[in-house]
């Protein structure tokens, strides 16, 4: 990238890690505008902050750009067929992948990564929340929205880390430069860019292979990884319930709150309180404090755990009564919903759950059919909410409404299923949550899926309240 460089143009600013890679430059002290179809609360934040953002594909701001001065950053989400992109390739303009530019800032750090299908999101803004509380500090950009500080980037100048989220999406990771990094899962996902399970495994093991100081990894990949990784990165288990390097156990709910002893190398530290009572929260704090252990921290982890208050659309609480608590969740992948259904479960051991899921992709949805029925079929009520296609075109047959007959013949579920249409969704769920008041029937409702979904809370949250 060129020295001379003193303007940033982001297309598809408004995606999670663009903004923070946009909010970094413009901290910096860099010029920086951007393009996004789509207005949203994070744009509006950005705007506010004096980032320049266009909502139409017009080309008139590019074309008073220099090209020898500006560094166009790309995401994939935005077609190449955009006018505004067709321009800035036609003219010569130096056009970087967001994972590349981000490669660059991890080469000026040290950086301290999390990889892995589930859990990025939360445990790296977990680490980062465990680190602003230590002489550490961190810089961290993230896969979502802290709700301890309201961003999705924390900037200390002093500090010498940056916490990333080590995204294996289009192999982005393998741009990378890891001081330290957790691997948490490695379960198939991306298959549209893989192709095949073995294929996804070895991009994970490449990306190992990059680590130069210390791999946290769950305790059930660690031998695999181990051979992945160079001699001279060491590598520590981690898990729950069971003997490894860094372990949770006697974890208990009490009052609504999680407790559980943290056993590292050298100590036990008993009686630690996750700040947001999620049980899947338990392992990503494992992991999270392990990372903040290994570079020096001690008991500054039992306040920073106890302070957290997680991430947005990660098991947000919106509603929480007697008779009835609604929770928001970004869970797209089978096993993170199985995990957000079963903290629900444990919460609320005796209330009736209802599942509002939005497939998110066609392929996806296609790819692990039998898996979202399985984990799906655990609600007592399951609402579907038509695919959203995000990048994709659609694939014939793969639809809602064939996800449903798929649940429907899962073990013979016989419970209650349905495709709503998103606009359908407020007043058929009124009117359901009226019938289970008049019987008196407590109940948890979740909404779940990456897609647009999101937009939909506020209005279920007024329906609830």
């Amino acid at each position: 990238m060129s020295a001379c460089v003193d303007t940033y143009y982001f297309l598809g600013i408004g995606g999670i890690g663009m903004s923070a890679l946009a909010r970094y430059f413009a901290s910096e002290g860099y010029r920086v505008m951007g393009y996004d179809r789509t207005c949203s609360a994070l744009t509006r934040a950005m705007e506010n902050e004096g980032i320049a953002i266009q909502y139409d594909d017009s080309t008139a701001w590019v074309e008073l750009l220099d090209k020898e001065r500006t560094l166009v950053v790309r995401t994939p989400a935005v077609p190449e067929d955009e006018a505004i992109f067709c321009y800035l390739r036609q003219h010569g303009f130096d056009i970087r992948k967001r994972a590349e530019v981000l490669g660059q800032v991890t080469k000026q750090k040290k950086a301290l990564c999390v990889a892995g299908t589930h859990g990025k999101t939360t445990t790296s803004t977990m680490l980062a929340h465990l680190l602003r509380g230590t002489e550490w500090q961190a810089n961290a950009f993230l896969g979502g929205i802290a709700n301890n500080y309201g961003t999705n980037v924390l900037l200390d100048n002093e500090s010498d880390y940056v916490v990333v989220e080590a995204d294996e999406f289009d192999r982005s990771f393998h741009q990378l430069t890891p001081y330290i990094s957790v691997i948490t899962s490695m379960d198939p996902d991306h298959l549209d860019i893989y192709g095949t399970e073995k294929a996804y495994k070895e991009g994970f093991e490449k990306y190992a292979g990059l680590v130069q100081k210390a791999l946290v990894v769950k305790a059930a990949l660690s031998q695999c990884i181990a051979k992945a990784a160079t001699p001279q990165c060491k590598v520590y288990s981690y898990g729950v319930g069971e003997k490894a390097d860094f372990y949770a156990d006697n974890v208990r709910v009490t009052d609504g709150q999680i407790f559980f002893d943290f056993h590292t190398p050298e100590q036990v530290m008993t009686d630690m309180h996750l700040g947001q009572p999620v049980m899947v929260n338990v392992e990503n704090s494992v992991a999270a404090m392990a990372v903040a252990w290994l570079l020096g921290a001690r008991e500054e982890l039992r306040k920073g755990l106890s302070s957290f208050a997680g991430v947005y659309r990660r098991f947000n609480m919106h509603v929480n009564t007697d008779t009835v608590a609604y929770v928001d969740d970004y869970a797209h992948h089978p096993k993170e919903l199985s995990a957000t259904i079963t903290s629900a479960r444990v919460l609320y051991p005796h209330r009736h759950v209802i599942g509002i899921f939005q497939p998110h992709l066609f392929s996806r949805t296609r790819d692990f059919a039998d898996d979202f029925a399985a984990v799906l079929s655990e609600v007592d009520e399951l609402i579907l909410l038509p695919i959203y296609p995000a990048r994709e075109l659609p694939i014939t047959g793969v639809t809602s409404e064939w996800l449903m007959q798929k649940v429907q013949e899962h073990n013979g579920y016989a419970k209650s299923v349905r495709v709503v249409q998103k606009t359908a969704l407020a007043a058929y769920l009124q009117e359901r949550l009226s019938q289970l008041n008049n019987n008196a029937v407590a109940c948890v409702v979740l909404t779940m899926g990456a897609g647009d979904i999101e937009n939909c809370v506020a209005t279920i949250t007024e329906i609830l309240k």
